[in-house]
């Protein structure tokens, strides 16, 4: 249901953080001058040495007085957990999820999410993101690949058609309506990547739609080496490999070679053809880490990590695995005493 046309709502962010720079700082201004007012702005930041670094000596926690910071550790850092306990903090009806490198374009983004939301049986609505002025031609057409002109809501109804990009939503910037993110159990809890499309395909599945908001803009882009494409990439097979109740029915191999098809057309139109070699290599790079990924289980795990961008990830996975194989039955953690030996 939308929220009934009422025009005020409690909005909260939640900002993920990790060695935060001027962008975070730009980002904090334009939250604070939009049309939306902003209840609370929860920031869950990844090793405070780090943020204090940035933000020592500054005025940052007086001029910014609705900001909640809580600190963690690298290894404690998860892409869906982090985000879960940053929800957690919010009583709002409506959240939005950033990272700290976005860049808002003006004062209606908020506004324009919730819009997004407003429409029937909508679970989140995500922004557009354009290329800044410093990145390559390849990253802009990314950029305007993924990120189109036109308003849509994606459901159920259309996976046959659009496939894999029926589930695409970024929480790069994104507006979450709460209660139906609680009833479909938030983020999955321990994720290397990708938990934003993990979430809106359960959304979908569910029976709800996701809103693309192309009038609510942010400046974001990455011009990633070859070796960060194959590493971001390892991570997102990697993604796709845990969830096979998602991803095994679909591919997403077509929508990558569409892509790849399309740039180098428009890399002709350009007059840039001599940027195409770069491309293939660049594109063989993704596709190698992605392929590697998906099949991960099937490698020793010393290469799955060098393989991986996430580290910290499979240290806590080494974890997780081995307290699920405590037979507690067997008394395992358990003291002498505690068992009523002498």
């Amino acid at each position: 249901m939308p929220f009934e046309g009422r025009i005020v709502l409690k909005v909260d962010v939640i900002i993920p953080t990790y060695k935060p720079d001027y962008k975070f700082l730009d980002l904090m201004e334009k939250l604070a001058c939009q049309t939306v007012p902003v209840q609370r702005i929860i920031i869950m930041n990844t090793e405070q040495k780090y943020f204090d670094r940035l933000t020592y000596g500054s005025s940052f926690s007086k001029k910014y007085k609705n900001v909640t910071v809580r600190h963690i550790s690298k290894r404690e850092y998860d892409h869906g957990n982090t985000r879960n306990k940053g929800v957690r903090l919010s009583d709002a009806e409506v959240f939005v999820m950033l990272t700290q490198d976005a860049v808002l374009a003006d004062e209606f983004v908020l506004e324009e999410l919730i819009k997004g939301l407003r429409q029937n049986k909508v679970a989140v609505s995500y922004a557009r993101q354009i290329a800044d002025d410093y990145c390559s031609e390849v990253e802009r057409f990314t950029r305007s690949f993924n990120y189109p002109d036109e308003k849509l809501v994606k459901t159920k109804a259309d996976i046959e058609q659009m496939g894999i990009k029926t589930f695409f939503c970024s929480n790069v910037c994104a507006a979450y309506r709460r209660r139906v993110f609680d009833s479909l159990g938030g983020f999955v809890k321990h994720t290397i990547f990708n938990e934003d499309m993990i979430y809106a395909a359960g959304a979908v599945y569910a029976g709800y739609g996701i809103a693309y908001c192309p009038d609510a803009r942010v400046y974001h882009c990455h011009d990633y080496s070859n070796m960060d494409q194959f590493h971001r990439n390892f991570d997102l097979g990697v993604s796709q490999a845990d969830h096979p109740e998602i991803f095994a029915k679909i591919s997403s191999e077509s929508e990558g070679l569409k892509l790849i098809k399309m740039t180098v057309a428009h890399l002709k139109d350009m007059k840039m053809k001599n940027k195409i070699p770069a491309y293939f290599i660049n594109s063989g790079f993704r596709y190698a880490g992605y392929k590697l990924g998906k099949n991960y289980k099937k490698m020793p795990r010393k290469l799955v990590v060098k393989c991986s961008s996430n580290k910290e990830y499979w240290a806590m996975d080494n974890i997780i695995q081995a307290s699920s194989k405590i037979d507690a039955s067997k008394g395992y953690g358990i003291s002498e005493e505690e068992k009523g030996g002498s």
